[in-house]
């Protein structure tokens, strides 16, 4: 390629790779999010909801992480801090409707949470795959990793609820996975916070 060195030519094709594969990941996340959320509100799922509310945090995420490609270790950085604010935002939301369920109980539909659980995992898993080639590029992939890897988690755990729900037939394992997922999310955001502040103190000096 006219007027480009060895280095800059690797960098510009990584970034081709990352931005292809934060697409594809987006839109996988995007469509998820809408099936998840309808799937929970009508079943009354706060495990469903919640795992919605994390392939939504990932949507965001993605797109942030899109625009941010080779634009430097500060834009990267800045991208990570929105990522650790979208997760403790939905991890507070999780939180509160936990709390609801636990003063109004409603018993969630096993069926359609084992069902869409299963989606969801699939999805995450293709996510997953794509993604780890590129966790250790730099702080913006890797907090995408990261989100990806909560996500496998997040599902797993929608599958307990679901067993849980079915076996019980009560409303207590949904609402406990609930607050395992919201939990990870507050746990993941302090993680995210702590390595983009170290990051910009970095540069700053």
């Amino acid at each position: 390629m006219a007027g480009c060195t060895d280095d800059s030519c690797v960098s510009a094709e990584l970034a081709d790779r990352q931005r292809r594969i934060l697409i594809w990941v987006l839109i996988i996340n995007a469509v998820m999010f809408v099936v998840e959320a309808s799937a929970g509100w009508m079943a009354n799922s706060s495990a469903l909801l919640a795992d919605s509310l994390d392939m939504l945090g990932d949507a965001i995420a993605y797109s942030f992480s899109l625009y941010v490609i080779a634009r430097g270790p500060r834009w990267t950085a800045i991208s990570a801090l929105l990522k650790g604010s979208i997760m403790a935002l939905f991890g507070l939301f999780v939180l509160g409707e936990v709390i609801s369920k636990l003063i109004w109980p409603v018993v969630p539909v096993a069926e359609t949470i084992g069902i869409i659980g299963v989606m969801a995992l699939l999805a995450n898993l293709i996510c997953l795959l794509l993604l780890t080639r590129h966790r250790s590029d730099d702080i913006n992939m890797h907090s995408v990793w990261l989100c990806s890897r909560n996500d496998i988690i997040a599902n797993t755990g929608v599958l307990l609820a679901a067993a849980g729900v079915a076996l019980t037939q009560q409303g207590w394992p949904d609402i406990v996975i609930g607050m395992i997922i919201a939990t990870l999310f507050l746990r993941s955001s302090f993680q995210v916070f702590g390595r983009a502040v170290k990051q910009l103190q970095e540069i700053s000096h």
